[in-house]
């Protein structure tokens, strides 16, 4: 069987028990960053076998692992922070054991996305998740797509393209538009930042960016 198992987005504390049940019960465990992971697993004191398993190797190797769950080990896939499959690596390998009836089985735990839409205080009974924007091609397709859609909306950004994100988003909606910026979210640095699209944009405009960032985008009306 491969379990996709969740952890920690930056509290390491936010893991369940069966996640680490798992992880120490597992024949090898399949890490985006074996050198992050490696952190978590002696918290709990896990000494499972790993290897690397990342979106610059996994048509190379998801194969190999296919065999390998077709000859009876139990493996289970993490990534850097948070679920398997949501802007990390995961559906590749997931579909391959679909395809190949290998039971694959995903805990529930961890995923960025969530709180920072809770905690948004932006309307949540419908929503989009877009993960991150294109960077160049299809980029303004993208946002053009988001304004029509007229949902609250999450994207992923990385810290040196939230201020350029800000901007595209201010030009496609405009300066007046709600937007909340959550950053480092469980983190000792944990910010929420909620405005206009301006106001977010000049609170960090002149300060260094720093972490995991996601964006909730509110609805034209809300």
């Amino acid at each position: 069987m491969l379990y996709l198992v969740p952890t920690p987005i930056g509290n390491l504390e936010d893991i369940t028990y069966r996640a680490v049940n798992v992880l120490k019960d597992v024949e090898l465990i399949l890490a985006e960053d074996t050198r992050t992971s490696a952190k978590l697993l002696s918290r709990y004191s896990i000494d499972t076998p790993m290897q690397p398993y990342h979106q610059h190797n996994e048509h190379k190797v998801t194969d190999r692992i296919i065999e390998q769950l077709k000859n009876n080990q139990n493996i289970a896939l993490i990534t850097d922070a948070g679920t398997p499959g949501i802007s990390d690596p995961g559906f590749y390998l997931t579909r391959a054991c679909i395809q190949n009836d290998i039971k694959v089985e995903c805990l529930p735990g961890a995923t960025a996305f969530v709180p920072a839409l809770v905690v948004s205080g932006l309307p949540s009974e419908s929503f989009c998740f877009e993960g991150f924007l294109p960077v160049k091609k299809g980029r303004q397709t993208k946002l053009k797509e988001i304004e029509a859609i007229n949902k609250t909306t999450i994207l992923y950004e990385s810290p040196h393209r939230l201020l350029k994100t800000l901007q595209d988003l201010i030009a496609i909606f405009n300066e007046g538009h709600k937007v909340v910026v959550c950053r480092e979210l469980s983190k000792m640095f944990e910010e929420v930042v909620r405005g206009t699209l301006l106001e977010v944009f000049n609170h960090f405009k002149d300060n260094k960016i720093k972490g995991e960032i996601v964006i909730v985008l509110g609805r034209k009306d809300k």
